[in-house]
């Protein structure tokens, strides 16, 4: 049922004071407007119009009900005029969640030229390494580092994710550098919310049982223990690319690393009447990053 239409209808009527009239801007026939206006005052159990062979006037609750359907209508016309006018531009506030550690060091720095390209733009970054529900709690979008093969959301690759076995020089050199996989058991492992490792290698797949004397939910906490030469962590390059470079980190089983099918992802509801800001921003962080990120630039990978 067109009960925004009825609506349309109900005010034209009272505007020209005539269904004839009424239905030649409309263009529908006095016959279909006659049934429209009928059905309206039944689904409101009420006359809304005193008809006569010689006019028509409105009821006492006819007239409240087409103040009110004026203002009604008016607003409709005002939403789809400011929509249309908005078309194609870049506006609003964008509401964004991303990983800590990946969201301070790869988003945050990046956000003043998108900012500043789009000036209609608010960007609300939420940093956190919970795994948000984009819907349930009103995001436009979320970065995620994952394999997203089977998300119920769209998921636009953005960059791919390498993560390498490293540790310190330093602990190495205490520790002995292993050169099988099966000695990665008599070194301290650190990592946050794992008890196991999964590897592809040469072997193809493997397991390894993360153990030592450091447990915790912050990967922040593994670099900082990382860097400190507490033991072997696992590690993307786009959180530790600096240290391998300089070398205050080296590789560890550099023919081990975690499957491709892990990347960074931009993950929203909907491909359809995507918000132009979303778009933006995802084009803006998939041309930024892109199949070979800055970050992995001069690693051999």
């Amino acid at each position: 049922m067109d009960r925004f239409g009825d609506l349309d209808v109900f005010a034209h009527v009272v505007t020209t004071k005539s269904m004839s009239a009424a239905g030649r801007q409309l263009n529908l026939s006095p016959a279909v407007i006659s049934k429209r206006i009928r059905r309206l005052e039944e689904r409101l159990g009420v006359r809304l119009l005193q008809r006569t062979t010689r006019q028509l006037a409105l009821t006492e609750a006819g007239q409240g009900f087409y103040e009110r359907v004026v203002s009604i209508l008016s607003s409709i016309e005002e939403a789809e005029a400011w929509v249309a006018s908005g078309a194609g531009q870049v506006r609003g506030t964008l509401r964004v969640s991303a990983p800590t550690s990946f969201g301070r060091m790869h988003v945050a720095p990046h956000l003043k030229r998108f900012l500043d390209a789009n000036p209609l733009v608010t960007v609300d970054l939420v940093l956190s390494d919970a795994f948000v529900d984009v819907v349930g709690e009103g995001f436009d979008l979320a970065i995620r580092i994952a394999d997203l093969q089977d998300s119920s959301l769209v998921a636009k690759r953005l960059a791919p994710n390498h993560r390498v076995l490293c540790a310190t020089p330093g602990y190495l050199a205490s520790h002995g550098t292993p050169t099988e996989i099966a000695e990665l058991a008599r070194h301290t492992l650190i990592a946050h919310n794992a008890d196991h490792w999964r590897l592809d290698g040469p072997e193809g797949p493997v397991s390894v049982r993360v153990n030592g004397p450091l447990r915790t939910n912050s990967s922040e906490v593994v670099r900082e223990a990382l860097l400190a030469g507490v033991g072997i962590a696992l590690r993307s390059t786009w959180d530790v690319g600096p240290e391998l470079k300089s070398g205050a980190l080296q590789r560890v089983l550099p023919a081990y690393a975690v499957g491709s099918r892990v990347a960074v992802y931009a993950v929203y509801p909907s491909r359809r009447h995507l918000e132009q800001k979303v778009r933006a921003f995802v084009d803006y962080l998939g041309e930024l990053y892109g199949a070979t990120p800055y970050w992995d630039a001069g690693l051999a990978l």
